[in-house]
């Protein structure tokens, strides 16, 4: 690895070779244990100790590599004390009555050098560690002697000793030695365990150094990695590992210390260089287990606690803008953000921390004041970008629409992302940062609003209303939080642009009513709807009507029965006039075309939409929820009123639409009138009077005629009406006369394919067992297929090989949702499936009208085409978790839906005519 520096310093090391001291060595000697020694006690023990200590060798008496033979032989059969003076022996302590005996004890023998001129100014003088190695004999150490009982003369025994050449030994040396004897005797004495550590005498701060060079190396190892756009895991190269562990055993460095070092250059780099922060956990943690406050000195007290300080106050940094250097488009936010609370807990929750930062205010507070202080600081960059240039009240509105959506935007996704990782961590949501947006939308928005007069236009007014829903929107989110909000009773800023919603609301739909009836054909839109396509535009109107209402939601009971009955009003007041228009477009286009079949067909059609309108008109109260109103306003509003008020009112638009209805018919009756006079007169002037049938026949086939079209061209309510008409309040037929036995028979064949019960007995084709819930943070349905029952067999074996086929219906509604098949269980009539499957669907998809969940169940057939076995349907609004809260839905525990399995019958063939019936018929016919 390659360090460079400033060409200054070159030189000026050059220029000053004796600026730094010749280093001392010394050798870091440790006895840890033996086994198996001598026993020289009379109970077959010994009391061992250990002496050792470094022999030096004479200047000519040994080669450069080694020892002569002769010299070698010997020292090793010398012992320490007697080739060594006191004072450079060292000595373990004694362990009694053992052959395994345990020191682990260490010791600092120091090496001097031989050769040393101190006169000498050549930087290149300074001789390398391995030559005066060479210079030394040998390690005269470690030589056991045991002493069984002491002699008359006070001589210890001698067990065996082990002499080891300086030269031979590595930086760091760990193994065992064998027990060399003095005589062959007895040649097998033992083993010695002994580690051995080349180290430098300290001179200076040689921890500071090592930090330093553990800074470089890192700083290093990081832009290496950042080079290569790669996130550093903290793990040093090789090379740079060995320069570290050489340098801290050279200077002998405890491991704590190293890990103190390591902590230091980390948390420092971590506030300018990008890398994983799991290493700073691995330090933590050393430091945690080491932790004695003594082993450290003041100033190595002092740097740790301005460490823990200034990542502390980096962290909270971070956070208070955790919007910015954590965004979601980014990957790995979340993971970074997890990992940066996750160092921040766990240094604070350190034993050091606690000691050293005693004044340190608590994490928790920290990070709620951040987030506090971040979202003050986002709101007003947010609030200072969305500024409009051109200050009128149109714009002023639009841009506090767009402030609300984004912090509406911002709240969501705390809520959902970034709040459980706070409270995961600090044990405190990130959603307590609604309170400080709550206080700060307050007093924006009143500020802004008090800047519109009460002479606004239609345009602000629309900008109000949007407001007014992103600020409902807002204030429902209150139910996270416990605290009073500034938002209370917002609504009442918004009570003068009511009147001008309403009026929009009311204009727009009366718009497209009206254009609805302008381009309408009155054709009927098939055979089972034989309205036109202005009352399916009406009923969009009357929709969005609603849903006006239920966004509004006007939280003061007295002002939203006021504002209900100003919505009833208009409501009715755009059906009567549908009704006059509707006629006057019937007229239109009947004027323009002579055939009279035509304009009877119009007249149906107009009577049929009127007949749509009053079913609708009479939908109001559910769907405007009148019973819920009823509820809310019943300490300020008697029941009474609202009878009076609505219900009167919703009934006198009825009876107008009935009267319409009655009245249309009646115009299609008087068309009739002239034909029947005619059959009439020329019945009375028959010349045939003993045939008087034949006569007849020519009146009763044109009234089957009509009466039949009518049957078909009017639904059913409006032709029942038909019997009024005939019945003429008493001057016409009788209704006795009216309901002739050939008449019931008639109806009920008519009906009957209507009212037919179902003729298949309960699971006669077999059921299926399912579990169906839904999750809103997820937007996916979940179904669990369990088990099929009773399937009918449709091998020649008597059983089946059944698979279940899963699709959500209708599929125009549900185009990129792909069918799902289970496994095909072989030779079974009550297959166990007990598979899961996932769709991603929103919500109000599965609360449209007529969506389901498809099980369609076949039988694999190897040859041919598959063999259907039943189908069940499952409407999607029924299920588990839509109208729920997801909290309650526990999946262990969701209810099992048993489904009946059913045959798509052969009733209809005529709706074969439309195409995507067709299609429908030929993707469920039974063995496609």
């Amino acid at each position: 690895m390659l360090f460079c520096s400033p060409a200054s310093n070159v030189l000026m090391l050059r220029s000053s070779p004796f600026v730094f001291q010749r280093p001392i060595f010394c050798l870091k000697a440790t006895v840890k244990q033996a086994r198996n020694i001598l026993g020289k006690d009379v109970s077959g023990l010994s009391d061992p100790y250990c002496l050792l200590g470094i022999e030096r060798q004479k200047q000519g008496s040994s080669s450069a590599r080694g020892f002569p033979r002769q010299e070698n032989k010997r020292r090793s059969k010398g012992v320490v004390k007697n080739l060594l003076p006191e004072d450079q022996t060292h000595r373990t302590q004694v362990i009694h009555q053992t052959l395994n005996p345990v020191w682990d004890e260490t010791f600092i023998l120091n090496i001097k050098p031989y050769f040393y001129l101190p006169s000498s100014r050549d930087f290149d003088a300074v001789e390398p560690v391995r030559h005066k190695l060479e210079e030394l004999s040998d390690l005269r150490g470690l030589k056991r002697i045991i002493k069984d009982a002491r002699k008359n003369k006070g001589q210890d025994d001698f067990l065996g000793n082990v002499v080891i050449p300086l030269q031979d030994l590595h930086c760091r040396e760990d193994r065992w030695y064998r027990l060399e004897p003095r005589t062959d005797t007895y040649p097998n004495r033992g083993h010695c365990h002994l580690q051995f550590f080349l180290v430098h005498k300290k001179m200076q701060a040689s921890y500071k150094v090592h930090r330093q060079l553990l800074q470089q190396i890192v700083s290093y190892e990081i832009l290496q990695y950042q080079a290569g756009s790669t996130s550093w895991d903290g793990e040093l190269s090789k090379h740079a590992s060995t320069v570290l562990y050489l340098h801290a055993t050279q200077k002998d460095i405890s491991d704590f210390h190293q890990d103190l070092a390591h902590w230091l250059a980390y948390s420092k780099l971590y506030q300018f260089l990008e890398f994983n922060s799991s290493c700073l956990l691995h330090q933590i943690t050393s430091i945690e287990y080491q932790w004695i406050q003594g082993r450290l000195r003041s100033e190595q007290t002092a740097e740790l606690a301005e460490s823990f300080q200034s990542l502390l106050n980096y962290g909270i940094s971070l956070l208070q803008r955790f919007r910015i250097i954590f965004p979601l488009t980014s990957p790995k936010s979340t993971q970074r953000l997890q990992s940066l609370l996750r160092v921040l807990v766990q240094m604070c929750k350190m034993k050091a921390f606690k000691e050293l930062c005693t004044s340190t205010p608590d994490l928790e507070e920290m990070v709620v004041q951040a987030l506090k202080t971040g979202t003050a600081e986002w709101f007003y960059i947010k609030k200072q970008h969305l500024k409009p240039m051109v200050k009128t009240m149109e714009e002023c509105g639009k841009a506090l629409v767009c402030l609300l959506q984004e912090v509406n935007a911002d709240l969501q996704e705390c809520h959902k992302t970034w709040n459980k990782y706070f409270i995961r961590q600090v044990s405190e949501g990130s959603f307590s940062l609604f309170l400080s947006f709550s206080q700060l939308v307050s007093c924006y928005v009143k500020e802004q609003l008090s800047k519109i007069d009460s002479g606004m236009s239609q345009l602000t007014a629309e900008s109000l209303f949007q407001l007014y829903l992103s600020m409902k929107d807002f204030y429902n989110m209150k139910d996270f939080v416990d605290t009073p909000l500034a938002l209370t009773g917002f609504h009442l800023w918004f009570i003068e642009a009511i009147p001008l919603w309403l009026q929009k609301t009311y204009t727009i739909a009366l718009e497209r009513t009206q254009r609805a009836i302008q381009v309408d054909q009155l054709t009927p839109l098939g055979e089972l709807n034989k309205h036109s396509t202005s009352i399916v535009d009406l009923s969009t109107c009357y929709a969005q009507m609603v849903k006006t209402w239920q966004q509004l939601d006007w939280p003061d009971p007295e002002e939203a029965f006021m504002i209900m009955v100003k919505f009833v009003e208009d409501m009715c007041k755009i059906a009567l006039m549908y009704c006059q228009m509707i006629k006057a477009r019937a007229e239109e286009l009947s004027s323009n075309q002579t055939e009279a079949g035509q304009a009877a067909n119009r007249l149906c059609v107009v009577v049929n939409n009127i007949e749509q309108l009053r079913m609708m008109i009479l939908k109001l109260p559910k769907q405007l929820n009148w019973a819920g109103l009823e509820q809310n306003t019943g300490p300020v509003i008697t029941s009474e009123q609202i009878q009076h008020t609505l219900h009167q009112q919703l009934q006198a638009s009825v009876s107008c639409l009935n009267n319409e209805i009655r009245g249309v018919v009646q115009t299609l009756v008087t068309k009739m009138d002239a034909r029947i006079a005619q059959h009439i007169q020329q019945l009375s002037v028959c010349s045939d009077p003993d045939n008087p049938e034949d006569c007849i026949t020519p009146l009763m086939r044109f009234l089957e005629h009509e009466l039949q079209y009518l049957n078909m061209n009017l639904v059913q309510e409006n032709f029942n009406s038909l019997e009024f008409c005939f019945h003429g309040e008493g001057c016409g037929l009788s209704k006795d006369a009216l309901h002739t036995p050939a008449f019931i028979v008639s109806y009920c064949n008519l009906c009957y394919p209507y009212n037919k019960p179902e003729a298949a007995t309960p699971e006669k084709y077999g059921a299926v067992t399912i579990k169906a819930f839904y999750r809103h943070s997820e937007q996916k349905l979940y179904i669990e297929v369990l088990n099929a029952v009773n399937l009918l067999p449709m091998d020649s074996n008597g059983l089946s090989d059944p698979f279940i086929q899963l699709t959500l219906e209708p599929h125009h509604e549900f185009p990129e949702i792909a069918t799902r098949t289970t496994e095909c269980i072989k030779n079974n009539l009550h297959p166990l499936f007990d598979e899961a499957f996932e769709f991603l669907v929103p919500p109000e998809k599965c609360q449209q009208d007529g969506a389901c969940l498809l099980l369609t169940v076949f039988d694999y057939d190897t040859l041919g085409a598959n063999d259907l076995e039943g189908e069940a349907f499952l409407p999607l609004c029924r299920v588990l978790g839509l109208n729920e809260p997801e909290e309650s839905i526990n999946p262990s525990i969701v209810p099992q839906i048993r489904l009946s399995l059913t045959h798509p019958g052969t009733a209809g063939i005529h709706l074969k005519q439309d195409q995507r019936t067709l299609l429908f018929i030929l993707l469920h016919k039974p063995g496609c």
